[in-house]
């Protein structure tokens, strides 16, 4: 998986991860910035799951896109 695509692109992305994890707010968001770490933190923070079902859940995400 190449997430340096959503790094690259995160203002295209940013309303995709909010329909994905509407819990996130704007400034988390924004706090992101594409870094993937800091999404899995984010999720992590908002929705109390363990790092690896948000690592999973991401992927799943990620694969969905449509390039």
């Amino acid at each position: 998986m190449d997430w340096n695509r959503v790094e690259g692109n995160w203002k295209q992305f940013k309303g995709k991860v909010k329909e994905q994890w509407g819990k996130l707010t704007d400034d988390d968001i924004d706090e992101v910035n594409g870094r993937r770490e800091q999404l899995e933190g984010k999720i992590q923070e908002r929705y109390g799951i363990e790092k690896d079902r948000v690592k999973k859940d991401i992927d799943n995400w990620y694969n969905r896109q449509e390039w």
